[in-house]
């Protein structure tokens, strides 16, 4: 929609379950939708950024009672402390919506009787097993681990989440969900991009659609903290159907201001973790259909952050919780490591390794020191000031090349929710502007009484460049780019300009530049998060596996040919596999196994890669020209004082080892899935 010359954008996070502090997981979505919305906002969009709290159903009930509180008092408080965390993380929502406002539940009672009166919910009787924890009902089927007494009757189970269920028969409010489910498919199948990743939307048919929707059990009546039906009002509305309609009822719906809905809805895209793809793809649209309202133009179910030993949890006792790391570290390192280490469609894997990896590597060593080195140039060379980006040297107008791919990369890749790439973009850029300094060697350049044209004018393009940098990350880290403008001596709150030019000429940079990230003990910073992370595991009482546990690790030991038993497609998903063309190769120094690669992987970066290869390809220059199948997303490592970024894929049949080569027909970057 537009609205003036602005188009909109409506974005949302789910609102979150108040049952207990959110850790780094939780703070994760909502860290990535708000750098979405700052995104949009610096490219002249209407934003409208939602996020808020889901305060009903019975898991409140019974925390609110366990903390002694009544539940509106155990919410009020929750609230309060989720708001608190998302002012620290500098969450720049347009709005909080909790599903105790009195404008949502009024919202919700109208539209729970309208479906009501259109036949769309009938009242029935549900016999079935429901999760508290989950706040989700589940068939016997559907039931990840069944309990049978010595009859073989079913008395319990757990969920697929591994919580308890409880076997729950009472009168219930249904709602007619088959009635939609050819409609929904053929949704699917007109709007391919409303489910992403892909993967999610076969989920959904396979596992739920084809074999059939069930009517949907919509009110409860075994508790009281919900939203009451008002014709029967000893049914509350199931949390579920509650919680979805936030989306439409925090912009007016339902009441006498729907201007606000008119505008933005719909919503843009809406932001949520895998698990609860199946409310936001099959209830929530169904739900929507029935009231006649367009759906959202896309629902993304983000993968989890997860631990070594699995999904974090407090019951496990891994948890991170941002407020350590923000107080120990800052904020930005924070957003930073989670728009940049977190595959945003599928599982990432938080460790106080690589999270101090990321601070030290990619901030400091390669933002910080580019930083550090102009304005401590600037300020040697010029006096403090910059006076011409012209182009004088043979490598101004690359560096300036350098910067409209990285921008032109940049915002395609943002535009994709693809945040860790639009991240990499940046830095390579960064990692060109590093090179730009040794290229051109300003050093010396200032020993030349008739280069110093040429000097001003490498000053000038190094200050254009991180002017350029702080704007391409400001979405992502909300401090260091008004640090790094502060330094380089210009107006943050009035500079938007993402295109290289004369935007820098004429400023005086700091006197007294500062590191923004200093260089951190990584030994020590991983010990202290390693203790962090130990202190919340005694509170949980654990430290030991449990029985069940220690049964599935065996369960899961490797077999006989030192590969495991099976691995969750998640797993695999995560490997990032391409083809890359081999431009040179030689030996690397100190080494007699390690041959180094310099690989064209289609990004229009060189790849350095180190494979031990030397062995089994004596005459390695026979290799340059041909095409190689590379891992590119592993974590880069140092061996032998060189940088390896990814992996080569081989073959091995006894003595023989083969690198995986594919014929030239294959094009560079090609992926491989």
């Amino acid at each position: 929609m537009t609205t003036g010359d602005k188009q909109t954008f409506y974005i949302t996070t789910p609102i979150y379950y108040p049952s207990g502090k959110l850790t780094i997981g939780n703070s994760y979505t909502t860290i990535a939708a708000d750098t979405l919305a700052r995104y949009k906002r610096a490219e002249g969009y209407d934003v409208f950024f939602l996020t808020g709290t889901d305060e009903h159903g019975l898991k409140i009930e019974e925390k609110a009672e366990a903390n002694h509180m009544q539940p509106q008092e155990y919410v009020d408080m929750m609230a309060a402390k989720i708001k608190d965390l998302w002012k620290l993380l500098e969450i720049s929502n347009d709005k909080f919506i909790r599903t105790t406002d009195d404008y949502h539940v009024k919202a919700v009672q109208n539209i729970v009787e309208r479906l009501i009166k259109q036949g769309d919910v009938y009242l029935g009787e549900y016999t079935g097993w429901y999760s508290v924890d989950d706040e989700e009902y589940f068939t016997e089927s559907q039931l990840a681990e069944v309990y049978r007494d010595k009859d073989g009757k079913v008395i319990g189970g757990k969920a697929p989440s591994g919580h308890e269920v409880q076997l729950v028969k009472e009168p219930s409010y249904f709602f007619r969900m088959g009635k939609y489910a050819d409609r929904l498919l053929k949704y699917y199948e007109d709007n391919p991009t409303f489910i992403e990743p892909e993967i999610r939307k076969n989920e959904m048919i396979n596992n739920f659609i084809k074999p059939g929707l069930e009517d949907l059990a919509m009110s409860r009546t075994s508790f009281n903290w919900g939203v009451p039906i008002p014709d029967d009002p000893k049914h509350v509305v199931y949390v579920w159907v509650d919680a979805l309609l936030n989306y439409i009822t925090a912009l007016g719906y339902g009441t006498d201001d729907d201007s606000l809905f008119k505008r933005y809805w719909p919503a843009n895209v809406q932001f949520v973790g895998k698990e609860i793809v199946r409310f936001h793809t099959i209830y929530w649209p169904i739900i929507l259909m029935a009231l006649g309202i367009d759906l959202p133009k896309q629902v993304f179910g983000h993968g989890w952050l997860l631990m070594k030993d699995g999904k974090m949890s407090k019951s496990k006792g891994n948890v991170v919780y941002p407020e350590m790391l923000v107080e120990r570290y800052g904020l930005d390192s924070l957003r930073y490591y989670l728009m940049r280490a977190m595959p945003f469609g599928n599982d990432g894997v938080f460790t106080p390794e690589d999270y101090v990896d990321k601070i030290n590597y990619d901030l400091a060593n390669d933002l910080g020191n580019l930083l550090n080195r102009t304005i401590s140039m600037v300020n040697k060379y010029e006096d403090g000031k910059v006076t011409t980006v012209e182009n004088v040297t043979d490598f101004d107008q690359s560096l300036i090349d350098a910067s409209k791919d990285a921008i032109k990369e940049y915002r395609q890749h943002m535009d994709k929710f693809e945040f860790p790439e639009a991240l990499a973009s940046v830095w390579a850029f960064i990692s060109r502007a590093n090179k730009y300094i040794d290229e051109t060697k300003p050093w010396l350049l200032a020993k030349d009484p008739e280069a110093k044209q040429e000097l001003a004018a490498v000053l000038g393009h190094l200050v254009e460049s991180l002017r350029l940098i702080a704007l391409m990350i400001s979405p992502v880290m909300t401090q260091s780019p008004k640090k790094i403008f502060a330094q380089l001596g210009l107006d943050y709150d009035k500079d938007t300009v993402l295109e290289f030019g004369e935007t820098s000429v004429g400023t005086t940079v700091t006197s007294d530049p500062k590191p923004i990230f200093p260089r951190l003990d990584a030994d020590e910073e991983v010990a202290y998060i390693k203790g962090k992370m130990a202190e919340e595991q005694a509170k949980n009482g654990n430290g030991k596996l449990s029985k069940s546990a220690q049964a599935k690790a065996q369960e899961q030991k490797d077999n006989d040919d030192g590969f495991p038993k099976e691995i969750e497609f998640d797993d695999f998903a995560k490997v990032k596999m391409v083809v890359t063309e081999v431009l040179d190769v030689k030996p690397v120094e100190n080494s007699d196994k390690l041959l180094q690669f310099k690989l064209d992987d289609g990004t229009g970066i060189d790849r350095q890669i180190l494979s031990g290869m030397h062995k089994y390809y004596p005459d390695y220059k026979e290799l340059i020209g041909k095409k190689i199948l590379a891992v590119v997303n592993l974590k880069p490592r140092k061996m032998v004082g060189e940088w390896s970024n990814g992996m080569l894929l081989s073959t091995e049949k006894g003595d023989e080892v083969k690198l995986a080569i594919v014929d030239n027909s294959h094009k560079n970057g090609a992926i491989l899935g």
